[in-house]
């Protein structure tokens, strides 16, 4: 019997971080090892989800609900893992769509704002219930909940970190990820291409003349930007997350702190 989905996730999980730290110790030969095994794990990863997914399929259709076949937190959590980044409710729903969803209704981008809050109340309540919560990306500057990202609280605490430079680091990172799955699709959805499109406008290089888009050439095009700020990006989040671990209890690093007004102050 093959690993169980929350195992292979928390091996991707790792792998990911070791790529990250090959890239920026500029280990060539590391970095070539280890996106390997991490292309291996999640091949693994998606099988084992649409196994899961064929499963609940003929559970539904025994049933004869029309109720979702994944309910909406694991919607999230699968788009999530795929980005590896924080994302916004629009990008999350736009990459279940797309890669999830074949045609069928998918996430309403407006309910994930409640769903962040439900996470928390949870979390607070029963710490640990659940092997993972949607928590939010925290701002590098005053350790707040980034407005409008969420993030996988089994994430690396700096991964959960938005500096000055960040935006633009997920969104490469996001870019590579998904023209990384692109290419392993035998058919792909019109809406694949779109979310390519969408990358490949804002990446010198990514887009072909006339319009035309392709997933290797948005991975190429996206990786040599992403080489120029990524090892800049992950000091500002490395220093951001050792001072969060220092002032924050274990629900604010994946929640956030309040900011309050100091009384008293000129």
């Amino acid at each position: 019997m093959g690993e169980s989905i929350e195992s292979l996730e928390r091996r991707i999980e790792d792998l990911r971080t070791a790529v990250r730290r090959a890239v920026i110790a500029r280990d060539a030969a590391r970095t070539r090892a280890m996106r390997a095994e991490l292309r291996a794990a999640e091949s693994e990863w998606e099988k084992a989800l649409a196994d899961l997914a064929d499963s609940a399929e003929d559970h539904a259709s025994a049933a004869k609900s029309d109720a979702p076949l994944v309910p909406v937190r694991e919607q999230v959590h699968h788009a999530l893992t795929l980005l590896s980044v924080p994302a916004a409710p629009k990008l999350i729903a736009e990459v279940h769509a797309a890669f999830y969803c074949a045609g069928a209704t998918g996430i309403a981008a407006g309910k994930l704002t409640h769903l962040r809050r439900d996470e928390e109340r949870s979390f607070r309540t029963a710490r640990h219930s659940r092997p993972y919560y949607l928590c939010s990306a925290l701002t590098a500057e005053h350790l707040a909940p980034a407005r409008g990202l969420l993030a996988v609280s089994t994430w690396p605490l700096d991964r959960r970190i938005i500096g000055p430079l960040s935006p633009r680091v997920d969104f490469l990172t996001a870019a590579i990820r998904v023209a990384e799955r692109a290419t392993r699709m035998s058919e792909q959805d019109p809406s694949v291409g779109r979310l390519l499109w969408r990358f490949a406008t804002t990446i010198p290089g990514a887009a072909k003349p006339h319009g035309a888009v392709d997933a290797v050439t948005v991975t190429e095009a996206a990786q040599a930007e992403l080489e120029v700020h990524a090892a800049a990006d992950q000091l500002q989040r490395t220093a951001a997350a050792e001072r969060a671990r220092r002032q924050m209890d274990e629900a604010e690093q994946l929640f956030g702190s309040k900011l309050h007004l100091l009384r008293g102050t000129a």
